[in-house]
């Protein structure tokens, strides 16, 4: 199979007239300043596929349903309480359909591959399935109808706070012990190997749900990516401070064997000092910026965390809108207010500041999700996107305002085609199977919220 594009962004940078080789699912050669051939097949603008670092799929169900004000103040909280009433209503069936849809929408958007951060284990009473991969195989399904890349995190939850505090009723469904938890984890293995180019990480949800020793012993389960949430809450903070003494993140840099093997997602409320730490370790942030500002979480430092040198990707977390082109604007943007600056993000004077979110997300990305070849250079999976360039907002643009306009000018429709390692997925800006997964999706709701 060959791709050529008018202008494609490579590892190397911009350039005109290439050819990309496409064998056995990766790039097998690159050809630079060649005329198009008979067998080409030929597109404007070709950039990198951006991982998705942290995804609920499930969540998607409820996107736009918690935008009521209760009658005390709202926070993440209150939402949270929101999810745990439409999670126990959901069948492995409905998490399928719900879920299968988010990722369409992902790879319209650019998405390519996702980590799947997984924590409904159980029936709706909180017993066991059967099969203990039930829902882990919903998810693989749901990735292969798709055709996304899929890094499934089986999630570890045991506790509902700090200190071993006893779960809650609406987490039963998560909730399992350690030794229950290894056969959910041996059970999903089986589940992405039966999925191409899937793979397996571990998820000890955060340090709320997990003991010190429970987080020890799941270090030492399988190599894959190991993904946390943390310090996403100032009450977070205020709860482990009461327990331990020390913040979140500091906790974890003194008690755990933190490197780039692992994902430490939100991170919003770390000290200066403690994202000094995440950063020499090699561990990746995971920002999911629409997500924490829909909940309102608060802002990442992220001009800080860019000074050390720290690796950031960025994810869809609750899928309450899912738009590669807007998490990075959101990044950006949230930045820009608390600074009262502009291009707060952009390497230096008279850079781009879409490329440098672009490429920060695509290579922090790579890491968070267990690796691979970045960008787009030979042997690299194929995971392109191309752009529509004849799109108002990229109208007249050569290179890096290419990237300018997709993040910061346009609304919808810049995505024209996908390829996931070079299958593709996506063309004209649709999914090839959007009309069956997006019904199948409404029917799943329409009984879900009956």
């Amino acid at each position: 199979m060959r791709l050529w594009f008018r202008s494609a962004l490579l590892e190397s940078g911009w350039h005109d007239d290439v050819r990309l080789t496409i064998e056995g699912g990766r790039i097998a050669r690159i050809e630079r300043a060649v005329a198009p051939e008979p067998g080409d097949e030929r597109h404007a603008v070709g950039v990198p596929g951006i991982p998705n670092v942290h995804s609920h799929g499930f969540q998607r169900a409820m996107a736009g349903l918690a935008e009521v004000a209760g009658a005390a103040a709202d926070d993440f909280w209150s939402w949270r309480q929101a999810m745990y009433r439409i999670v126990a209503r959901m069948s492995p069936e409905e998490m399928e359909a719900i879920t299968a849809f988010a990722y369409i929408e992902m790879l319209e958007a650019g998405f390519t591959r996702v980590g799947e951060f997984h924590y409904v284990h159980h029936d709706p009473d909180g017993s066991p399935y059967a099969n203990p991969a039930e829902t882990a195989e919903r998810i693989a399904a749901a990735a292969s109808v798709s055709g996304i890349g899929l890094v499934l995190l089986p999630v570890f939850y045991a506790h509902g706070n700090f200190g071993g505090t006893a779960a809650q009723p609406g987490q039963r469904r998560f909730v399992n012990d350690l030794e229950r938890f290894a056969r959910v984890h041996a059970a999903s293995r089986q589940a992405v190997q039966r999925l191409e180019g899937a793979t397996l990480g571990i998820a000890p949800h955060s340090l709320r749900a997990v003991t010190p020793q429970e987080l020890a012993a799941l270090q030492s389960i399988g190599s894959g990516p190991f993904h946390i949430h943390i310090a996403e809450q100032t009450q977070e903070v205020t709860d482990c401070l009461a327990w331990s003494g020390e913040r979140p993140v500091e906790w974890l840099m003194d008690h755990a064997e933190v490197d780039a093997r692992w994902c430490l997602v939100h991170a919003t409320h770390a000290s200066e000092a403690e994202l000094e730490r995440v950063a020499r370790s090699g561990a990746v942030v995971g920002l999911c910026p629409i997500t924490e500002a829909n909940l309102g979480d608060g802002v990442f430092p992220a001009t800080v965390f860019q000074a050390t040198g720290g690796a950031y990707g960025i994810g869809s977390d609750s899928n309450v809108l899912i738009d590669a082109a807007e998490e990075l604007r959101t990044l950006e943007y949230a930045q820009r207010q608390m600074r009262r600056k502009r291009n707060v993000l952009s390497a230096e004077s008279g850079g781009s500041t879409g490329r440098v979110l672009l490429e920060a997300a695509v290579r922090g990305g790579c890491v968070a999700l267990g690796g691979g070849v970045p960008l787009l250079r030979a042997d690299a999976e194929a995971d392109v996107v191309s752009l529509d360039a004849a799109h108002p907002s990229l109208e007249c643009r050569r290179g890096d305002a290419l990237l300018d306009g997709w993040i910061f000018a346009a609304r919808d429709r810049v995505v024209d085609c996908v390829w996931r390692r070079g299958r593709k997925v996506v063309a004209g800006g649709r999914h090839l199977a959007r009309d069956a997964l997006e019904a199948r999706y409404a029917r799943a709701l329409a009984t879900l919220l009956a």
